[in-house]
């Protein structure tokens, strides 16, 4: 076992054949601090890159604006939900007293006041489902492989690891000037990764 590799030996065993590689997906540098991540991803985007991503073990403050990301849809659609459950829930309401009236003294049929409990749980009760399902579909969950996972150090993106991803749908992807301007933002092992 290699020492450089924190301990981890990322040699075939004997007598196995070294996985199948697929195309090409993208290109993959290691930084050892987060400032020198957002400072690389910062270059990519400056230089036009747009399909690039980075990997961190915890959430790095403005990594989204030196990325470029545009900000998420998430907010949307937990008010889709939201306004989803306060309809459904007043239309519920207000079906039901009307389908079956109850005359309890002299007060109209339809007293919306008395479902305030209902419209605000309804409502919480759809808003939380609509989030968890489209961060799912946001994030295209569940995923089960990712290219990412070819790199041999990408366990460390789970402990100490920060790496910068560029993909090769890019339209400005080559992997030569990929690798040198990661090499040159101070990415250590620069890997072209398959799907």
């Amino acid at each position: 076992m290699s020492s450089d590799n924190h301990g981890h030996d990322h040699e075939p065993a004997p007598g196995t054949a070294e996985p199948e590689k697929g195309e090409v997906w993208g290109t993959m540098g290691l930084f050892e601090t987060p400032e020198a991540l957002y400072h690389a991803a910062e270059k990519f985007r400056d230089a036009g890159f747009k399909a690039i991503d980075a990997l961190t073990p915890f959430p790095v403050h403005g990594l989204e604006k030196a990325l470029g990301l545009k900000p998420t849809r998430l907010p949307f659609i937990v008010l889709t939900g939201g306004a989803t459950g306060l309809t459904g829930g007043i239309s519920l309401t207000y079906y039901v007293n009307w389908d079956y009236p109850l005359n309890i003294s002299g007060k109209p049929p339809f007293s919306w006041q008395i479902f305030i409990p209902v419209y605000f749980e309804l409502t919480i009760l759809l808003s939380g489902l609509f989030c968890f399902f489209g961060l799912w579909a946001l994030c295209r969950l569940p995923t089960y492989f990712h290219a990412v996972n070819r790199h041999k150090s990408f366990p460390r993106a789970t402990d100490d690891g920060f790496f910068l991803t560029v993909e090769a749908k890019d339209p400005k992807y080559d992997a030569e000037k990929v690798k040198a301007l990661l090499e040159k933002a101070g990415a250590k092992e620069i890997e072209e990764v398959c799907s």
